[in-house]
Order: C-alpha cells, then structure tokens, then sequence
C-alpha cells in the first residue's frame, strides 16, 4: 500500500519556507514483532518544529535529520499490530510525524477512548495540555488568589494554562494578538482581562489588568510585553519559559531584562521544555482530563485540510494567524 510522507530536506532561513520540505510516496512495510501501523487520522502543528528544522544540536531534543519524514506529534488508528498492548481498531495518540502512515513499536504511544475526539485529543489531552499543566502546576506553583499572566493566550497552550489557572482559583490575564483573539478569552473562555499586545498603551494596559502586580508570568512569546510584564512581577514570583516565538523568526534574539529585579523580587525563572517529562505523560493527560470532564476546559481548533497543507500552514504559527490549537485533518 502506498502513501504519502513530507520529508524535511533543507534546513530553514529566518523563515519556513516550501522548499524545505519535500512530499514522498512510500510504500508500507512488514511489520517486525511488537511494532503497529497507525493510519494517521489527525496531526499537530507546534511552534516548536521551527526549532526541530533547525541544525542546532544543543537543545533539549536533537533536530529533525536531513531526509527524515518531519516530526509531529498526532492520532490515529491501529490498522494492522503485531503488539498485543494495541491491537487494530484502537485510537492512539503520540510523537507520529509528518506522514498519512506510521509504523510504530509503540513506544510513547497512549490509547485514546472512542468517545473522544481528534480535535480533543490534539487540544487538550496532548502536548498543549500536558505543557500547559506541567508548567503552570509543577513549575509555577500557582496558589489561588494569585495572578496569573500568559502571553500567547488565544494560542493552544495559552488557552490550557489559562482555564487551568482559572478552575484553581487565580485572576487570569492574558495577551493575544488581535482584539477578536481578546474577546474570544474574556467571553468564551473566562479570562478576567485579556490585553492586545498591539496595543499603542501596552503598559498601562497591563497595569490595569493586573493592579496587584504578576505572582506567575506564564511566556509563550517574548516580544516588547516580556519587559513590561517582568517589571510588574511580584516578591517572590515565578517566570515559566515555554517558548518565544517572537525569537523564532528574528536574526538576533531580543535582549532580556535586567537581572537586578531577579534580586530585589527574588523571582524564579525557569524554562522547561516537554521531552524532559514523557515518563509523566500518562499523570499529566490524567490531569488535564479532570478539568475536561468537569467542564473547565473549552477548546478551539484551527484545522486545515490534507497533508501537504502544513507546509504553508504551519506559518500560521508565526504569523498569529491561527485561533486555538493548530491541526491538519488527513
């Protein structure tokens, strides 16, 4: 049986652009004892791929190699398994790739029930949930009463962090691309105040929208936004770095702050990054089904159609173009 994979073949420029990418036919293999094929139902698209394109081979996780079909995460369903703990008909999720099949030993895959759906399963129950609650709760260490600020709120890990944050308790604020982005935060998703980063007034916009200062700063994005925001950050308060996409894209990286209110504040800053806690994954989807099921969580997804969309389609990324979590639909 034949099928299609997009292989990365070219590193990137400042920008993601088609011809890095090349769309193959393959033909399925004989499965090996223990391994599955996976017909690939829905996959993610993530910010982070600019950063698994790349050649840098000092990060958390090595880059994607030249040739390689591109790395995603996504779901499926088992449609031919020599592995008795996923037999064929059942719906998997895990790291699969840019690809209409996978063969998989099973490693890192999880089991998702019938009754929830792709677009579930990518918004909530996959990497975007499981980042959000790991760096939110283990990292931030929120306590009710506290204020929470997100950058990149309308995106599919700000959303997770903010109704998480919500549910324990915190005053939540946001900032978002667009003011539809904004109303979208206030009205569907119960922020307290989500702020347009656009904005003419940045500063005191924040300053009204947190009057009592920032406990955990929530960073999605860098940008003008990151100062302000750390300016306004409380004695003892906690900065979770989880990504910078307004760095992706940009020759020389913005510079940070001064380190001299790290002192007077005595802030803890730490970034974090997924791959250092798949051995978490299943208390994590775990947790982030509680708020789900009770009916904490809302979710959005943006998705596009075919497989060969998310070459042009993962620009959407940076270009804030997307509204909720980015998927394609195969």
């Amino acid at each position: 049986m034949h099928y299609k994979a997009i292989k990365l073949v070219k590193r990137p420029g400042l920008h993601i652009t088609p011809d890095i990418f090349q769309v193959v036919t393959e033909e399925t293999p004989e499965l090996n004892d223990g391994e599955i094929l996976i017909k690939q139902t829905s996959m993610s698209l993530d910010p982070a791929m600019k950063g698994w394109m790349s050649e840098d081979r000092d990060s958390y996780i090595p880059p994607v190699e030249l040739g390689d079909t591109m790395r995603s995460s996504g779901v499926g369903e088992v449609v031919g398994s020599l592995n008795e703990h996923f037999p064929v008909g059942c719906r998997v999720m895990g790291m699969t790739g840019w690809a209409e099949y996978i063969v998989s030993d099973g490693r890192g895959m999880q089991v998702v029930p019938d009754s929830v759906s792709d677009e579930a399963v990518l918004c909530v129950l996959s990497l975007p949930g499981m980042t959000a609650y790991q760096g939110l709760m283990n990292v931030g260490k929120p306590k009710a009463g506290e204020t929470l600020f997100v950058t990149g709120a309308a995106g599919s890990v700000g959303v997770m962090v903010g109704q998480i944050a919500k549910a324990e308790g915190l005053r939540v604020v946001g900032a978002a691309g667009s003011d539809e982005k904004c109303r979208w935060l206030e009205q569907e998703l119960g922020f307290d105040k989500a702020i347009n980063y656009h904005s003419e007034h940045l500063a005191e916009a924040l300053a009204d929208a947190a009057p009592k200062g920032i406990d955990v700063f929530f960073e999605n994005t860098g940008g003008p936004i990151q100062l302000l925001a750390f300016e306004r950050m409380n004695t003892f308060g906690r900065v979770v770095v989880c990504g910078l996409i307004a760095d992706y894209s940009s020759a020389q990286p913005a510079p940070g702050p001064s380190w001299m209110r790290i002192i007077k504040k005595r802030l803890m800053i730490q970034g974090f990054t997924m791959p250092d806690h798949w051995d978490k994954m299943g208390e994590l989807v775990q947790a982030v089904s509680g708020y789900l099921m009770k009916g904490q969580i809302k979710y959005k997804a943006h998705t596009i159609e075919g497989l060969e969309s998310a070459i042009d389609g993962i620009n959407l990324l940076f270009t804030g173009g997307n509204m909720g979590k980015l998927m394609v639909k195969l």
